[in-house]
């Protein structure tokens, strides 16, 4: 029978993708090693934060109203009633026309509104000279100024990053509800393909493969585990042994090859005879137009073309959103943007295109080299423009890119 596949738009495949289910689970791991992980759950505030009244910088501390008169000619003169340092709580309150030395971060002592600059002031052991007027809760940080206790922190769905992880630590957590590891497959097929330090000399016919070393350090990139990482040959009964053995560890499978028309893509076959239900085999795009999307014992497999570029391309535009649907985490969503492109595109395609580009201080450039089997002028590339379908694109025109 001859093959055949029906491409849909990429906005009907993304749309498909978006309702994979999210991955049921999640875990408690130390702070330490919650960088990068999404919360599981929504969190909490402890505490108040800071939990008391607190000078910002080094200085006095001091009632405003004993100010209001001070000038450089009439200066005012303070006693002072003691002095605070961090990590010290006052044992004195400050009366009037008193003062307290104060250093940043102490707490701010009973009767006092305000703090002056040490720069601002003359001072000896025993008092503190001011020659200007201060208002009330100048340089002053109030309890609760960053949160209160019992407020939100941070809520499910958060990619904790280096900030979120300062937030928990001054809430006093100490672990914290993740979800968890999202654990990935890939699958690398072609007869054509010899292990790169297999041979010195290549049989002919035969090319290095790139694409196992390349999606998997993607993987890598975005924070997802990769648990298996195969290449075989285009032998049917092997590729389904090695898939089902695959998705035993993972969660999801990402395959290379094998999902064209020609007598070799196998994948069309064995994925169906192994139970698969397809949800698209196709997508109105270029490169990448054979990519298929299935499900095999309830876990996503997204099929991409063989060519190294086109597995790229549609592994971000795809295969990030199926990652973000499966892990919660919407930091894995393609980043889109707008930007100015500084040289023509002529070429017209039927299909929306996906180019290779640069994106430096608002201006796409192109490189030399756009087939689907290039690979060399992705290196240093930092987006993809999109092309949209029978454009053809001139100099300065406004153009979307997805930022890699």
């Amino acid at each position: 029978m001859e093959k055949r596949r029906n491409e849909i738009e990429l906005t009907e495949a993304l749309s498909l993708i978006s309702k994979t289910d999210l991955l049921p689970g999640e875990e408690t791991v130390p702070l330490e090693r919650a960088h990068r992980k999404v919360l599981a759950k929504d969190i909490f505030a402890y505490i108040d934060q800071p939990p008391f009244d607190r000078s910002p910088l080094d200085g006095y501390a001091l009632r405003s109203e004993d100010t209001v008169s001070a000038s450089p000619q009439s200066p005012v003169r303070l006693s002072l009633a003691g002095k605070l340092c961090a990590g010290v709580y006052p044992s004195f309150s400050v009366q009037r026309n008193q003062a307290a030395r104060i250093m940043t971060g102490a707490p701010i002592p009973h009767g006092c509104d305000c703090v002056i600059k040490q720069e601002e002031t003359e001072s000896d052991t025993n008092q503190v000279i001011i020659s200007r007027p201060l208002s009330r809760h100048e340089n002053f940080c109030f309890r609760g100024e960053d949160f209160f206790s019992g407020s939100l922190l941070l809520s499910s769905g958060t990619k904790l990053d280096a900030a979120a992880i300062g937030v928990l630590a001054s809430s006093n957590y100490v672990h914290v509800p993740v979800r968890r590891e999202l654990k990935a497959a890939l699958l690398v097929t072609g007869d054509e393909l010899v292990e790169p330090g297999a041979e010195i000399t290549l049989p002919p016919g035969k090319i290095f493969s790139s694409n196992l070393f390349m999606l998997c350090a993607r993987l890598c990139e975005l924070s997802v585990h990769v648990v298996s990482a195969a290449q075989t040959g285009d032998e049917a009964e092997i590729v389904g042994k090695v898939i089902s053995k695959s998705l035993e560890q993972a969660d999801v499978l990402f395959t290379t090859g094998g999902v064209s028309v020609g007598e070799k893509d196998i994948l069309t076959e064995v994925l169906p005879a192994l139970g698969a239900e397809q949800v698209f085999h196709g997508v109105n795009i270029k490169p990448g137009a054979p990519a298929m999307f299935s499900f095999l014992n309830g876990k996503p497999v997204l099929s991409l073309s063989g060519n190294p570029f086109a597995a790229a391309a549609t592994f971000e535009i795809l295969g990030r959103p199926l990652l973000a649907a499966l892990s919660g985490d919407s930091t894995l969503l393609p980043v889109r943007a707008l930007a100015k492109l500084s040289s023509p595109f002529g070429k017209r395609s039927t299909f929306r295109r996906f180019l290779r580009a640069s994106l430096k201080n608002g201006e796409i450039t192109l490189p030399e080299g756009h087939s689907s089997g290039q690979l060399r002028s992705l290196a240093g590339c930092n987006c993809l423009l999109v092309i949209p379908p029978d454009a053809a694109v001139s100099e300065g025109d406004i153009m979307e890119v997805y930022l890699l």
